[in-house]
């Protein structure tokens, strides 16, 4: 059978290449002999026309409209995998939904990972310390894999729904495509392409469906191609062509297409037998036409704020203009995202065309949460940001309540994780009874993250949970269904899910809960997401998506090195080479792809601003070599390079209004209840009593991994407080009260070491042996102390006391350390610090520190006494510091306490007046500005 196949049609990327393609179309003889000639040549319904992306239908429409002049009838347009997508015919299987090609894809990878995980020489060979690491190795071979298959499937003539023998004898006659191939990796990549290739593989699939369409051609095709090298499109044009004619419409790139500067800059953007006559034809006319066709300027900002600033400040400036068609390219994903969002504030809408990764979605970082809760077994960071996560347990009564009060218990208590210690530190808040329903709600679905499962087990599972926690915010099948349709990213995701819980590979081969999320985690990464924002002026869009579009302006960020060329990420295992044995398309032919994208982009457009930062983290940041050659190319001949681009930003006249320290008034805040250290902060700076104690805007605990100073002092106040209790409750004799002071340290000690305590036990041990060399030098103190007649009466004991004046009252509230009697009545306070002794007598000295007056205050009998015991031994000993003239020091802080709170509640204004010391560590500086006036 004759093949109808009409010679390519070349276009030039110019601005005017859809009106040259509309005009070449209606006078070729493919439309000519379609059938409607006696119908006039407004009839172009007779062909079919498939073109690259859904846009482009729009453009070529509007461009025949434009040619005619009149009213017309359209030719079928469409996309290859629509047109693919309309040929698939539903499956009827029993109710089991039919696989797509995300789930197996996930089949695929997972078999490959399931049999190199039952070979150690290969973890040997790939240095992989666990079997998870395997995953990104099969998933490059799988890549590798796939893109052998489309490189050999046209070579090998054979229906995709032959029987198997037929592919493997036809695999066995296949030579490697290189005799010459010496490395272990094509090597092996070749072997297992020929181990696993059969007729599910993708390309074998997508080849099959492609014939069946050649097979049912009723219509003259036009093939319209944005030049990427695509060998099944090429054995389905020639099957195609067999029954209707086809005419390809392909680029051209050739010195005519281009501005001379573009082609004497980047000659290998030409075609191979045009590159040196291109770059010598543009060196001779340089005089003539060396000025690029587009107005290109150049943008080199200070920082990505000055980026994304100009940036914005352009498209307004453009919008204002009356342009309606503005792309955004984001090379740098960075500047992209601060743009969107100043022009968010602006009040403009981008449609953002960029092809986000899976991973970086609101749906999939919720399941992620889930799964790194699962992990961590309750890791306080992670089930925080779980708890965070939008659409979680919204049907609990009160949701946004229990999720602060599980934070505040979490961060008083300093919970690094575990379930047991979450529990239980949310079971000790009191009125807390929503908050522990909501802690076993998840509980009850991560404890059944557990053993090993098949993959549609594990899918199973994971839908169930993501139901019962409300994360799939009550979408339906049908609802995930249009959603995956419209590309957003809670369709793709739920669709993945159903799809493997329904086909999800042979239920023999099991795998453990590392690998699933694993696995999870490889499909989100190279699983891209595009959401259709409808219709705007500007368009967000990578430099991938620009070919056969024409746009009013263009600005690009992220023209530097290191974003453009924007090169692929490296396969973990394999190298460059491996792709060149292979014969696959290798770096440098990705590359020139590129280089022709921006060719085009530069000479298609009227205006385009190229930004980038010239400085990056301090250092000098280049400009991509391809500007950089073009600035070269121009020079050279005498033109002035490319211009800077300058843009005026709007003018506003605003009002001084000098910064001066805050002095807020505010009687009606009054606080109700007063701690030493809120009279502490009071004392320091009345501002930051304002802000933390009557505003409510201190910050909340910090969660560290690490033990600090106050769990330190946490122990030792347990261990003192269970000391002195025996000791007075059941005396010994003093030479073992050592060994029960030792006995009571370990058991204490012994359980901050409990798996989910609060600290990394090496730094425990640490501060055990701290106070371990302290133990001696404290008994010595303290029975000393017990013979001068002193008895410990009371610890660790919550005081009360309600203080009254005219007109009003505050209940002063505050921890006890340790109250001692003497046998002739009198009490002293004690309030352990674990420094020593010079240093508490620094701090007596100074009297910043009211909290040991503070706690004589709550005593309901008089205190005659107040000390700073040291729990840090200077010289093997150490001892108290004591205050002076304790009694008088408590009447002058109740009468300050009186007096500074009739003040506030009398309107007295609170300024900031703290010292550089206590702003250093202040919660609310930023606040105050404190610097600025």
């Amino acid at each position: 059978m004759p093949i109808m196949l009409y010679p390519p049609l070349p276009v030039p990327p110019s601005s005017d290449c859809w009106s040259r393609i509309a005009s070449a179309l209606v006078e070729h003889d493919i439309v000519r002999n379609a059938g409607h000639a006696g119908e006039g040549a407004g009839q172009l319904s007779g062909i079919r026309v498939v073109v690259p992306r859904p846009e482009h239908a729009q453009m070529l429409k509007a461009a025949l409209a434009a040619h005619l002049g009149r009213s017309f009838i359209a030719p079928r347009i469409t996309t290859p995998d629509a047109w693919l997508a309309q040929s698939l015919q539903p499956s009827f299987g029993g109710g089991r939904r039919q696989a797509g090609p995300s789930t197996m894809r996930i089949e695929r990878l997972m078999a490959l990972y399931a049999q190199m995980r039952a070979h150690p020489w290969l973890k040997k060979l790939f240095h992989a310390k666990r079997n998870t690491d395997l995953l990104p190795v099969a998933h490059s071979l799988l890549n590798l894999c796939d893109e052998l298959s489309e490189a050999m499937l046209p070579l090998m003539r054979v229906d995709a729904d032959a029987a198997a023998t037929q592919w493997r004898t036809v695999l066995q006659q296949l030579p490697l495509p290189a005799q010459g191939i010496l490395s272990d990796e094509a090597r092996l990549v070749w072997t297992l392409w020929q181990g696993q290739f059969d007729g599910d593989d993708p390309a074998a699939i997508r080849l099959a469906r492609l014939r069946r369409l050649a097979a049912a051609a009723d219509a003259p095709l036009v093939w319209i191609g944005n030049g990427q090298p695509q060998p099944l499109h090429d054995a389905f044009l020639e099957a195609y062509a067999r029954r209707c004619p086809v005419l390809s419409v392909v680029p051209e790139w050739q010195p005519r297409s281009l501005a001379s500067a573009y082609a004497a800059a980047w000659p290998e953007v030409l075609d191979e037998n045009e590159g040196e006559h291109g770059a010598a034809t543009a060196s001779a006319d340089a005089n003539a036409g060396m000025d690029p066709s587009a107005a290109v300027f150049l943008h080199a900002a200070r920082s990505l704020e000055d980026e994304a600033q100009h940036a914005a400040q352009t498209v307004l400036k453009w919008l204002s203009e009356g342009r309606k068609r503005i792309a955004v390219i984001a090379q740098d994903p960075a500047a992209a995202r601060r743009l969107r969002a100043l022009l968010a504030r602006a009040g403009i809408v981008v449609a953002d065309q960029t092809e986000r990764k899976l991973s970086a979605t609101r749906p999939a970082a919720m399941l992620a949460a889930l799964l790194d809760v699962v992990a961590t077994r309750a890791g306080t960071p992670a089930l925080l940001d779980l708890l965070k996560c939008p659409g979680l347990c919204e049907d609990l009564p009160g949701k946004a309540e229990c999720v602060m009060q599980i934070e505040l218990a979490l961060r008083r208590a300093n919970v690094p994780g575990g379930w047991n210690p979450v529990l239980a530190a949310v079971a000790r808040e009191s009125g807390a009874p929503g908050a522990r329903m909501l802690l076993l709600r998840i509980a009850g679905q991560a404890w059944r993250f557990s053993g090993r499962k098949s993959l549609n087990g594990w899918a199973r599972l994971t839908e169930s949970a993501l139901r019962e926690l409300g994360l799939r915010g009550g979408m339906e099948a049908a609802q995930a269904l249009e959603a995956r349709k419209a590309g957003r990213a809670d369709g793709q995701l739920l669709a993945l899910l159903d799809g493997l819980a329904y086909q999800g590979g042979s239920d023999r081969t099991k795998f453990g809960f590392a690998e699933w999320r694993a696995m999870l985690g490889t499909q989100f990464e190279s699983t891209s997401c595009i959401e259709d924002d409808g219709d705007c002026c500007v368009v967000m869009l990578p430099l991938s998506g620009t070919p056969l579009r024409r746009f009013d302006a263009v600005v690009m960020l992220g023209a530097d090195a290191a974003h453009l060329p924007l090169l692929a990420e490296r396969a973990p295992a394999f190298a460059g080479h491996v792709r060149r044995e292979l014969g696959l398309s290798s770096r440098e032919v990705r590359q020139r792809m590129q280089l022709r994208e921006f060719a085009e982009l530069l000479n298609a457009n009227p205006e385009v601003v190229l930004c980038w930062q010239a400085v990056r983290d301090g250092e000098p940041n280049a400009a991509s070599p391809w500007i950089e050659r073009l600035r070269l190319v121009l020079e050279q001949n005498g033109r002035s390079g490319l211009p800077a681009h300058h843009v005026a930003f709007q003018e506003r006249r605003l009002r001084a209004s000098p910064p001066r320290k805050p002095s807020p008034s505010a009687p009606e805040l009054l606080p109700g209840v007063l701690s030493a250290t809120a009279y502490n902060s009071l004392v320091a700076c009345p501002y930051q009593f304002f802000a933390t104690r009557m505003l409510g805007l201190a910050s909340l605990e910090e969660l560290t991994e690490l033990p600090e100073k106050r769990d330190y002092g946490g122990w030792l106040h347990a261990i003192l407080k269970a000391y002195h209790e025996s000791i007075r409750d059941n005396p010994v004799d003093i030479a073992v009260r050592e060994r029960l002071l030792r006995d009571i340290t370990d058991q204490v000690f012994r359980d901050a070491l409990v798996p989910g305590a609060a600290a990394p036990g090496a730094l425990v041990l640490g501060y055990y042996a701290r106070w371990q060399k302290a133990i001696p030098a404290y008994l010595e103190w303290a029975d000393e102390r017990e013979a001068s007649g002193w008895r410990f009466a009371l610890g660790e004991q919550m005081l009360e006391r309600v203080l009254e004046w005219e007109g009003g009252q505050i209940l002063l509230r505050g921890r006890v350390d340790r109250i001692d009697e003497h046998p002739d009545g009198s009490r002293a306070i004690l309030d352990y610090k674990a420094q020593g002794v010079q240093a508490l007598r620094e701090t007596l000295r100074e009297g910043d520190d009211h909290r040991l007056a503070f706690c004589a205050v709550l005593s309901e009998a008089p205190v005659s006494s107040g000390h700073l015991v040291a729990l840090e031994p200077s010289r093997n000993r150490t001892g108290d510091a004591a205050a002076e003239h304790f009694i008088e020091w408590q009447e002058q802080l109740e009468r300050r306490i009186v007096s500074s709170l009739q003040a506030i509640g009398a309107g007295a204004p609170l300024p900031a007046t703290g010292v550089e010391r206590i702003c250093i560590h202040c919660d609310v500086r930023g606040l105050c500005r404190k610097g600025t006036w």
